[in-house]
């Protein structure tokens, strides 16, 4: 191939259908691998009918852990192939909230034919207050510097473990609220942004106060701190798929059966929580958890928020057009990279239509 060959830019392509979120009829092109509405003149036809999604987002992704490729593949390898599994679920965007690999997957995108991906670095957690191995260990007077490093080498994002199983399945705070604090003037005097996991009363109130711009789980959240949450801005990304697994932690820690009841009452109230958070105007994200669960179901959590009482363009949009936005990416809109899901049916009226895509394209180009 000469390299003036390689060089031409790709043929014209024409998608129509309903483009969500506001469900109008029209006919898309793809021009040099961008999105337009305005007609060229050779454009060839590849999808006609059925409903335009601007790819699925998974907002809680560890692209390291529970990789199709197997704990013994060399980290790359376990990347790739998680970021593939999603990318055949009609996933185009990632969220990586910390991982043990640190920014290993900066590289993930479209140039290597998978999902765009922003990450966290490594997840910073107290000295022996989580998973050994899979955090960066610091203690509460070192957090914020740790938080400005992992700002700078991710450049996007940074992820606290703010509280944590403790023994007997307890879930205490990890670091006391001015380190928290401190940490997100850090993150955020670098430009980025910063999360946490956090799942108790205490951790959730403490990030909250900090300003931080999301909570990952929430998975104890009250209606008594919405006031705060809304008041603050801050996204919530409930990782509902992952209350069989909390509930096991809980018995791995030593929780009796007294605790597990305890808990498995609460992540009851979890649904109703959120839908009340989202009709206060909380941003809500789909996330999965991948890496505690397999990659490639954010449809089955979208269908969780469905379940939880969020209306179908509400939960559909936390795992579509609203992450997008979140995370900075456009839709399908004029100039935009052309990044869409086709389906045949409507996925605001049944949710198992998300595990159908009948046509995806990243960057213009389409996925077998």
């Amino acid at each position: 191939m000469s390299e003036r060959t390689a060089s031409r830019p790709p043929p014209p392509l024409h998608l129509r259908g309903a483009v969500l979120p506001d469900g109008a009829v029209r006919d898309v092109f793809v021009v040099d691998r961008r999105f337009t509405f305005a007609p060229p003149d050779d454009a060839r036809t590849v999808l006609d009918g059925g409903y335009l999604v601007p790819g699925l987002v998974d907002a809680h992704a560890h692209l390291a852990l529970h990789s199709p490729a197997g704990d013994d593949a060399a980290v790359e390898e376990r990347i790739a192939a998680s970021a593939r599994a999603q990318l055949h679920a009609g996933v185009l965007a990632l969220r990586e909230p910390g991982s043990p690999a640190g920014v290993a997957a900066r590289t993930v995108g479209p140039a290597s034919g998978l999902p765009r991906t922003v990450v966290a670095g490594h997840l910073l957690a107290r000295t022996g207050r989580y998973f050994p191995g899979l955090g960066r260990e610091v203690e509460p007077d070192a957090l914020p510097d740790a938080a400005a490093q992992e700002a700078t080498a991710s450049g996007a994002w940074v992820k606290v473990i703010a509280d944590f199983l403790a023994p007997g399945g307890a879930i205490t705070p990890a670091f006391p609220a001015d380190a928290l604090a401190a940490a997100a003037h850090r993150a955020h005097a670098a430009g980025a942004r910063i999360t946490a996991h956090a799942t108790c009363r205490e951790s959730i109130d403490a990030c909250i106060a900090a300003g931080f711009d999301s909570i990952e789980h929430a998975t104890f959240l009250a209606p008594d701190q919405l006031d705060a949450l809304v008041r603050s801005g801050t996204a919530i990304v409930p990782t509902l798929l992952i209350a069989e697994g909390i509930i096991e932690g809980v018995r791995g820690f030593g929780g009796d059966d007294d605790q597990v009841t305890r808990t498995r009452r609460l992540l009851d109230a979890q649904g109703g929580v959120v839908r009340a958070a989202a009709e206060r105007g909380v941003t809500v994200l789909a996330g999965t958890d991948a890496g505690m669960v397999p990659h490639g179901l954010v449809a089955a959590e979208i269908g969780l928020l469905l379940a939880a009482g969020l209306p179908p363009e509400q939960a559909l949009g936390a795992g579509s057009w609203t992450a997008r936005a979140y995370l900075g990416l456009p839709g399908i809109e004029e100039g935009a990279p052309a990044d869409v899901v086709g389906y045949t049916d409507d996925p605001r009226a049944d949710v198992a239509v998300l595990r159908r895509p009948a046509f995806v394209m990243l960057d213009g180009r389409r996925v077998a």
